[in-house]
């Protein structure tokens, strides 16, 4: 939720069955929005995202026969199947907000949120993302398997609703979501907030198990998300808690962990979580 408020992409690296289709689809409809999903595959190709001309008889003109990626909520699944011409198709929608065909550009819709996943297993035969493509989502998100009680209320869920589709009623439309996202431009972040997302990130570049750490477009995407958390508790300001609760999402995928970090099992999350130990809180009044 933060990360559409925030106007940006996620990513989804889990395992399959987890319900991340079910989650993109779910937020299409209670927005009020229209959705897309592709299925990226070895043989894809970019016009099977943006879309291509194709000839009218009739007319004896070239029309344009718009792709997937002409809608709201778009979900890329496992794309890293895909090859890099075709995930650099989605991945130059994704940062300019439009597609280039046949010289003629094309503006995307607004809000246009990509909800990419890839999967965590069966490696053969994909094209991993580049770490400069990994930046361009502002959160990498896991979902985990669900609890004993919690998979009981699934099944439970899934027998009274007699039907295997999830239907909702819409809570918003795209307006509405405009208008939030809007809100959040005018969140006010104090100079002492900044300092500490700075100190956040800067500290990735010195940890001795990353190889590289995070780039500016990490601080930018603590920012964002701080800001809309502050909207989402009701706050005109951002607050530290708010930049600690978001720094983990916004920062692990752009951390490349040394090759003997990775044989030692280290977990990127917790080298984060030791970050946060470390940088002193600023105190800022309300």
């Amino acid at each position: 939720m933060l990360a559409l408020l925030a106007n940006s992409h996620i990513l989804f690296e889990d395992y399959p069955g987890l319900a991340k289709t079910l989650l993109a689809r779910s937020f299409a409809m209670s927005m009020g929005c229209y959705f897309s999903r592709i299925q990226f595959t070895p043989d894809l190709l970019p016009a099977d995202i943006t879309g291509t001309y194709v000839y009218n008889v009739k007319s004896g003109d070239f029309e344009l026969r718009k792709g997937p990626v002409f809608t709201n909520i778009l979900l890329a699944d496992e794309i890293n199947r895909a090859p890099p011409k075709t995930q650099a198709a989605l991945l130059e929608a994704m940062q300019e907000r439009q597609t280039t065909l046949d010289g003629k550009t094309h503006s995307l819709q607004d809000p246009f949120i990509v909800m990419a996943t890839q999967n965590p297993i069966e490696y053969e035969g994909v094209y991993p993302l580049p770490e400069a493509q990994l930046d361009r989502f502002l959160v990498r998100l896991q979902l985990g398997y669900p609890t004993r009680t919690e998979e009981v209320e699934i099944m439970r869920r899934r027998m009274a609703r007699g039907q295997e589709d999830v239907i909702l009623d819409p809570v918003a439309d795209s307006d509405t979501i405009l208008d939030l996202q809007k809100t959040v431009e005018g969140i006010h972040v104090d100079d002492d907030v900044l300092g500490y997302i700075a100190d956040i990130v800067q500290a990735t570049r010195a940890q001795r198990q990353i190889e590289i750490g995070a780039s500016p477009r990490g601080s930018l995407a603590i920012f964002k998300l701080s800001r809309a958390r502050a909207v989402f508790h009701g706050r005109d300001y951002v607050i530290p808690d708010d930049v600690k609760e978001v720094a983990a999402p916004a920062l692990v995928h752009r951390l490349i962990m040394k090759a003997e970090s990775w044989v030692k099992g280290t977990n990127p999350n917790q080298v984060l979580e030791d970050i946060l130990k470390t940088i002193p809180v600023p105190r800022v009044k309300s």
